[in-house]
């Protein structure tokens, strides 16, 4: 279902956990349980993600997270409706800047557990094809996002 690569920093079990309870709500709540698709997670530096905005999307400064999905929105539609996954497939890639995840945590006043969370949820559903460049769209992604924070009890007051 996932695999956590760590980049430039050390590992941590506390991210592992986190990241792996976050995706286990996300599957179970898109109905992807028994996909055999997978997710690969980076938790690397500022310094790093921002070699890859900038090669991958032409962005040359640092972010917080980076999703790279392997399928459309549409393509994912279909596969889990006919629940088509004989295959092992990759989703894609979530980058995460775990010094941003920090910073951002201490900026909107809330633990770093909810940020990361958040980042991780974020990129999933990146991966299964939403965005919020468009408002209208960006209302669907985000109700999304708090409803698996919200089934796991990761508020911004935590």
């Amino acid at each position: 279902m996932y695999e956590i690569i760590y980049k430039e920093i050390e590992e941590n079990k506390e991210y592992n956990e986190v990241i792996k309870k976050v995706l286990s709500q996300c599957f179970k709540e898109e109905n992807l349980e028994k996909s055999k698709l997978c997710i690969t997670v980076i938790l690397t530096t500022p310094e790093r993600i921002r070699e890859v905005n900038r090669e991958y999307r032409k962005i040359d400064k640092a972010t917080d997270v980076l999703s790279f999905p392997m399928f459309t929105m549409d393509e994912l539609d279909e596969m889990i409706k006919k629940q088509q996954f004989e295959n092992e497939d990759m989703l894609g890639d979530i980058i995460i800047s775990i010094d941003k995840v920090k910073e951002q945590a201490i900026e909107y006043g809330h633990s770093f557990e909810r940020e990361l969370s958040y980042m991780v949820v974020h990129g999933f559903y990146h991966l299964m094809g939403y965005d919020h460049i468009e408002e209208e769209d960006k209302k669907e992604m985000r109700a999304k996002e708090e409803k698996i924070l919200g089934k796991l009890k990761i508020s911004k007051e935590n």
